[in-house]
């Protein structure tokens, strides 16, 4: 049984609404079809991909113990994800639209890789890791 793909990542929330913001306003994604799932939240897309799921804290954990599903624990940080990483062209449109959205980020210089990273914090402390490729590095 090889996996084939990451499928996304849940972001728990108590304000599910300013979670939606960032990844729309801030990183660009766009909030799409979602189902009914007893919950709150929203998914965000990078193409066709709903690779972010927003739901908010109490709600999902009281669906979660409703089905006999675990829930994470509140705790400092994201425990031991340390990141979410994605992909993105154009660096300094990056920058820009960060700049413009007043989203903090510290930018770190690969040498040798032709690489540019971004490190940025959701508004639930969740850390993003941007990557820019030069386009000569990219082939």
């Amino acid at each position: 049984m090889p996996l084939s793909r990451l499928e996304h990542y849940l972001v728990l929330t108590d304000d599910i609404d300013a979670t939606r913001d960032f990844y729309s306003e801030a990183l660009g994604m766009r909030v799409g079809f979602r189902p009914s799932l007893g919950f709150p939240g929203y998914w965000l897309y990078l193409g066709d991909v709903p690779c972010i799921h927003i739901a908010q804290w109490d709600s999902y954990r009281a669906h979660s113990e409703r089905a006999g599903i675990p829930v994470s624990a509140r705790a400092p940080g994201t425990g031991p994800v340390d990141h979410l990483a994605f992909n993105a062209t154009e660096c300094d449109a990056v920058k820009a639209r960060l700049v413009a959205q007043r989203i903090e980020f510290t930018e770190n210089l690969v040498p040798g890789a032709g690489l540019t990273q971004l490190f940025l914090r959701d508004p639930n402390g969740v850390k993003i890791e941007i990557n820019v490729r030069a386009a000569h590095a990219a082939g």
